[in-house]
């Protein structure tokens, strides 16, 4: 990782439109080399420009730390997740002047690992901490009383930020999050977000592995990670453990291709102002999702994707139900998003058209809630005349602009629906086959 420096107040602000618009972290410098502040940019060149064209809205300490900065220093980063992680260990490791004065009386929060046989990672406030003594990443029994943590990353300028972090990580390396030691009625094992330790379904050195991975990240160390991963990648091909293998091959990837969607706020632009008008956004994407079965038999669940008003098929994908018996589309449903949203590989959406009604909108919303997702919703449905949808926008969209070209929503509608019924068929044809034989 290449740090670059400029030098002076005056060169700083003559060379800041050399600044890369890469993701990264930037270093305000005094007199004495001292560090003054540390932050963290999606667009370096952006963010820096900001401090001497007076767009930043923070006060008068930044101006005065401004004035006082003597040099600069940048580091780009490929991802925002990185740049995040990467001034987190800055502050805590310089103790920045302004970093801290700018709380006043809030807390920085930390991501704190539990000291357990299967450890979770939890968010603790700074003023929560201070009562154990700490030593690097070490938290560090406070005399004859023993810390229910072992180790500390950060600190995060909020929990929100920290939380962001441990949401991009968990869909790479899943991990137990309840306090309690059980996996009965938790969510996030129902969707592959906790891989079961108290189920029995992973052995505890592979659980301990996830958490090291993720603290690989958290320390700033994504290379020695992709080493390692690709190392036991190796060796578990070379023992014929090609399932395994695989596994690490894809985690690799996914940590190779981060994606930085869930630290961006993104105005979708799908909405216009005026009923049945089509976006000025001429090829936003849309996703949308079917469920069908007979009587709950061979369940299966359709994605289809249009941008403005094309379909993409080559995008679209089938679901077979796994974890839901009987009657129960809202748990279909949800079952089907779980899945859909662990896919960060998958181009993100501007919005997800769901096929139902409010209720189906309401699961989805406590979905989002729990898994930290931000994609706008809709429910579309026909309507008491059965002539018409019916549209149940999610509070996600501002209330002046609700109103959507519904013509393209209910073609939309249909073809999820067609292309479901259509991979329902063949799902009941191929067990009628099987069980003849």
């Amino acid at each position: 990782m290449k740090i670059f420096d400029f030098v002076q107040n005056e060169i700083i602000l003559s060379e800041r439109n050399k600044l890369p618009k890469s993701p990264g972290v930037y270093i305000f410098r005094g007199s004495k080399k001292e560090v003054l502040y540390v932050g963290k940019a999606t667009n370096l060149r952006s963010r820096v420009s900001q401090y001497f064209t007076g767009r930043d809205s923070r006060g008068e300490r930044i101006r005065i730390m401004v004035e006082k900065s003597q040099s600069l220093a940048y580091i780009p980063t490929e991802t925002v997740l990185e740049a995040v992680i990467l001034e987190a260990n800055g502050i805590k490791k310089y103790q920045p002047k302004y970093n801290v004065e700018l709380r006043d009386d809030k807390s920085f929060s930390f991501i704190v690992v539990t000291r357990e046989e299967f450890p979770r990672f939890v968010f603790v406030r700074e003023r929560d901490l201070m009562k154990y003594n700490l030593s690097g990443n070490r938290i560090l029994s406070k005399e004859k009383e023993i810390s229910p943590f072992s180790r500390v990353y950060g600190p995060y300028t909020s929990k929100k930020q920290a939380e962001l972090v441990m949401k991009v990580l968990r869909k790479i390396f899943p991990f137990h999050s309840l306090s309690g030691h059980s996996e009965k009625g938790c969510l996030h094992f129902q969707i592959g977000l906790c891989p079961g330790p108290y189920e029995g379904i992973i052995s505890r050195k592979a659980y301990l592995s996830h958490i090291r991975n993720i603290e690989y990240v958290l320390k700033g160390q994504k290379k020695r990670l992709l080493v390692t991963l690709e190392r036991e990648m190796n060796i578990l091909s070379k023992n014929g453990k090609y399932e395994e293998a695989l596994k690490k091959r894809d985690e690799i990837f996914a940590i190779t291709h981060i994606r930085d969607v869930a630290f961006l706020t993104k105005e979708s632009g799908l909405f216009s102002q005026k009923e049945d008008e089509f976006s000025s956004k001429e090829r936003f994407r849309l996703e949308a999702y079917d469920i069908s079965h007979i009587s709950g038999e061979h369940p299966v669940a359709s994605l289809v994707v249009f941008e403005g008003t094309t379909p993409k098929k080559d995008s679209y994908k089938k679901f077979h139900i796994k974890s839901v018996e009987g009657v129960d589309d809202f748990s279909m449903m949800r079952e089907v998003l779980a899945r859909r949203v662990r896919h960060e590989e998958w181009i993100r959406p501007d919005a997800i058209v769901l096929d139902g009604g409010i209720g189906h909108l309401h699961m989805a919303e406590e979905l989002w809630k729990v898994l930290g997702e931000d994609i706008p919703l809709l429910s579309v449905a026909k309507g008491p005349t059965r002539k018409k949808v019916d549209i149940y926008p999610s509070e996600i969209f501002p209330p002046n602009k609700k109103i959507i070209e519904k013509r393209l929503l209910e073609i939309i509608r249909e073809e999820a629906h067609r292309f479901a019924i259509t991979f329902h068929r063949k799902t009941r044809s191929r067990a009628l086959l099987t069980k003849k034989k």
